[in-house]
């Protein structure tokens, strides 16, 4: 990224972020981390409707029961009345009916009836008991299952941030020892360049040198990328916006890289849409992203290729679009283009593939947003966008210039990821 060795010295602003990152990694307070409060509200939500379908089945069911025994009890009622018709037609059949036996056979009736409907009125009691019975024991069976796996999900988070803290605290004494490490080879390297000896030794050992300055550069940067995923997913990637003129953004990439285009043979043409275009963002994380998308322009665009930014005022926001004349990306691949450790080319492999989606996280963090577009064979455009300042964009036209863009030395914006 664009913190790097510069000049022989560690880039000063990244040795303060190892310091600051080490102290906000051994809090002991972590925040909850947004991934897992959608966890817990999708395992809430999937256990409401497991209650409301548990609920509805069991309805159901009861339901089905209660129409079960209503229609044998239906069924019985008519077996009944049918063999009491029968009976009393047996009897006059035989010679008839006295009155006072008609009284007694219906009062007998009778009492049967009531203690039938007395029994029947028990037995729904005793039903409709065992039934809260067995809901109450299914609750409490869920409850406690789910509390156990409650339990057994914080005592595994508490174990992975546990895990979590101590990999990010050993990485950032690393990372800390590493710095110091790069530094003294860049100096020695700086110191190198001073040996004394004829033309053709002193040119051999500068461009010896360059070559470690280069590399220390390099290493420095996937050092600071390693350490920006791991803020990014423990939610601390600091920004601190302020309001700047977003032009100096291009005036500085564009210097930045103007070294390295002529030995690639390319060319970039800016434009500003403007005079002045006014946004809040922190200058050093934008400049960041900018250095990664026109590095990865530059890493895929063949010789005599040109690369293109362009930025303008777009509905109350200042969008950036960085263009080139590259392969292209295929379709497909589009949504992917920002994931964590992506390649275009499997087969070499430059970085670690951070680059885009450290990009993508350091724009969303200023209320922006990253995407691409592309055609293959013709070349891709990735656009972010940052909030404008209020009154900070200028009327006029931008002027359009052209030069030599690509990578950078050990100084400066460095290259993509």
């Amino acid at each position: 990224m664009h913190r790097g060795v510069r000049d022989g010295q560690v880039d000063e602003r990244a040795t303060r972020g190892d310091a600051c990152y080490a102290s906000a990694m051994s809090d002991k307070t972590r925040q909850q981390r947004p991934e897992r409060e959608a966890t817990d509200e999708s395992l809430a939500g999937e256990r409401r409707k497991t209650d409301d379908e548990l609920a509805k089945r069991s309805g159901e069911l009861e339901e089905n029961a209660d129409d079960v025994v209503a229609a044998a009890r239906a069924r019985a009622d008519e077996v009944l009345d049918r063999a009491r018709v029968n009976a009393d037609a047996e009897r006059r059949r035989q010679g008839g009916i006295q009155v006072g036996e008609r009284d007694v056979v219906e009062a007998e009736r009778r009492d049967a009836d009531v203690a039938l409907d007395r029994e029947r009125a028990d037995a729904d009691d005793q039903l409709s008991a065992e039934r809260m019975q067995r809901r109450a024991a299914l609750s409490a069976l869920l409850a406690l299952e789910r509390e156990q796996t409650d339990d057994r999900l914080l005592d595994e988070r508490e174990r992975a941030d546990r895990a979590i803290g101590s990999r990010d605290e050993f990485l950032a004494m690393v990372s800390h020892d590493a710095r110091s490490m790069l530094g003294g080879i860049a100096l020695s390297a700086a110191a190198l360049m001073n040996t004394p000896g004829d033309e053709a030794m002193r040119t051999s050992i500068a461009r010896d040198a360059q070559r470690i300055q280069r590399f220390t550069a390099r290493m420095n940067r996937l050092v600071s990328d390693l350490l920006d995923v791991v803020s990014i997913e423990a939610g601390r990637l600091a920004v601190a916006p302020q309001r700047h003129d977003a032009t100096e953004l291009l005036r500085e990439t564009v210097d930045a890289f103007q070294a390295l285009a002529a030995t690639r043979k390319l060319s970039i043409m800016t434009e500003v849409r403007a005079d002045t275009l006014l946004a809040r963002y922190d200058h050093e994380r934008v400049l960041q992203v900018l250095a990664n998308l026109v590095g990865n322009a530059m890493k895929f665009t063949p010789p005599n290729g040109r690369i293109g930014i362009v930025v303008e005022n777009v509905d109350d926001q200042v969008r950036f679009a960085v263009s080139d004349t590259g392969p292209g990306i295929p379709a497909e691949r589009l949504s992917v283009v920002f994931d964590r450790f992506w390649q275009l080319s499997s087969t070499t492999r430059e970085g670690l593939g951070l680059g885009l989606y450290i990009s993508r996280c350091i724009v969303e963090a200023h209320g922006g947003r990253l995407w691409a577009e592309s055609r293959v064979g013709e070349g891709s455009t990735f656009y972010f966008t940052l909030p404008a300042s209020a009154g900070g964009v200028g009327v006029g036209g931008g002027g359009v210039s052209a030069g030599g863009v690509s990578g950078v030395s050990a100084g400066g914006v460095s290259g993509a990821t």
